[in-house]
């Protein structure tokens, strides 16, 4: 992960009481010295096509609602400003949401993305909590999504890593992974641990008349070759013993419970937004761990992952012409 410079803040309702998203970016930014940004996209896919008779009208209403949303987000960047902090405000008419987070992400560089996990059970929760999947799936900048209202205060940090490569997944995913908890770690003070979890030895129906001994066998070296692919990642790592926690169980399950026990505060892994039918007979650890997870999750991808969100913004083609 490169140094944090720069971060993107995705500022759903700018007038809301509390915005737990912004405080621990703007924590996150005081601890590295980064420029902070608040961004808010305005749904603009009902005036896409407006009628050329209807655009004046259209392009007044366009200018009040944005003035309205750029003065919200400036009052809450007032006071993140009176603590030193760098704060600029941007409010595009774009959809999906999703991708105008990431389109501005990469138009001013940002080194993270910072986004608060919609909860709830309602129709309309479901609907936003798509927009965090695939904010995810497409984003090739990090992405932290916030689920806990409390400030970072010597943050637990859990780093998920994979050294087995299980299902493909690239070697130097594992670096991106250490990278960015290690730099959250030294950033906020707070303690580094990691985990791999490798799925056990499971004795199948097929293979029951296998002696109590050679199950015990197979299971010892499963996790022997768990052990040495574990330290290899860690060689050199100032990562006490004590931290580094060597589970036999599926990842979601010993990812979740471990960071319940801890507790950890931001949990970091890694995802390849896989696709089609591979996606389903593979799943994806992040995704079924997105909403049990007690914690903060921060997302990060290989370097060579292909972003495939367009650059050209959607909104309204008349404010296209107009600029």
């Amino acid at each position: 992960m490169h140094p944090i410079r720069r971060i993107l803040v995705a500022v759903k309702e700018p007038g809301a009481i509390t915005l737990p998203a912004v405080a621990k970016a703007a924590r996150i930014a005081q601890a590295c010295g980064a420029h902070l940004e608040l961004f808010h996209a305005l749904k603009a896919s009902i005036w896409a096509n407006t009628p050329d008779a209807y655009e004046e009208a259209v392009r007044d209403l366009y200018k009040t609602q944005h003035h309205h949303y750029v003065q919200r987000l400036e009052r809450v960047a007032a006071r993140l400003r009176v603590h030193g902090l760098k704060v600029t405000t941007a409010v595009e008419y774009d959809y999906p949401a999703y991708d105008a987070i990431i389109r501005r992400a990469l138009h001013i560089n940002a080194d993270l993305i910072v986004a608060r996990r919609h909860c709830g059970r309602s129709a309309i929760s479901s609907l936003l909590r798509l927009t965090d999947w695939e904010l995810l799936r497409h984003s090739p900048v990090p992405v932290l999504l916030v689920k806990r209202q409390g400030p970072y205060r010597h943050p637990n940090v859990l780093a998920a890593v994979d050294p087995s490569r299980a299902h493909s997944k690239p070697a130097q995913l594992d670096g991106e992974i250490l990278s960015a908890a290690g730099q959250l770690t030294a950033s906020l003070r707070g303690r580094l641990h990691v985990v791999h979890a490798y799925a056990p030895v499971v004795i199948g129906s097929s293979m029951k008349s296998i002696s109590a001994s050679a199950a015990a066998r197979l299971d010892q070296v499963a996790s022997a070759d768990a052990r040495k692919e574990f330290d290899r990642l860690l060689e050199g790592s100032t990562i006490p013993q004590t931290r580094r926690h060597l589970v036999a169980d599926e990842p979601a399950a010993a990812i979740n419970r471990l960071a319940r026990r801890m507790p950890a505060d931001i949990v970091v892994m890694g995802a390849l937004s896989r696709r089609g039918l591979k996606r389903l007979i593979i799943g994806n650890t992040a995704e079924s761990l997105l909403d049990e997870m007690p914690c903060d999750v921060l997302i990060v991808k290989p370097d060579q992952f292909v972003c495939r969100v367009p650059l050209e913004c959607n909104g309204p083609r008349f404010l296209a012409r107009a600029s």
